[in-house]
């Protein structure tokens, strides 16, 4: 949080919620808010969302879409390490992003329709570590 001397407390906190909102990011395939990230297509064979918080992701690294990277994975693990919610469109995307947990065993891989947008979010929020 940065903080302010000359702010008071009831503005700090609007200004911290603030900072927030131009980072969020919503597709047919993610949602990132301030505190979580929604993966919609999630569970197989329900496809229903999955909810992670902020605080529970340890860091995301960025890879090339590659056949080991997960860029044909459409839906599911192929490594059962790393689950992939369901898109179709998987093998266009220009980027995979893969989300380690800090208090699970499966971490998620993921694609989004803006890269780009995507990657300077999330390294706002200092959780893209470098490969």
């Amino acid at each position: 949080m940065v903080k302010n001397k000359f702010i008071s407390y009831p503005c700090r906190k609007i200004f911290w919620e603030l900072q927030f909102m131009e980072s969020t990011y919503t597709d047919e395939l993610v949602s990132i808010t301030g505190e979580d990230i929604t993966f919609f297509n999630y569970y197989f064979p329900t496809c229903k969302k999955k909810v992670v918080k902020i605080a529970d992701i340890e860091n995301i690294i960025i890879l090339e879409p590659t056949l080991k990277n997960g860029k044909w994975r459409i839906h599911g693990t192929g490594n059962f390490k790393v689950w992939f919610p369901n898109d179709s469109d998987r093998p266009n995307r220009d980027r995979i992003f893969v989300a380690f947990l800090k208090n699970q065993w499966i971490d998620i891989g993921f694609t989004v329709k803006d890269g780009d947008r995507v990657e300077k979010i999330l390294n706002s929020r200092n959780l893209i570590k470098k490969v």
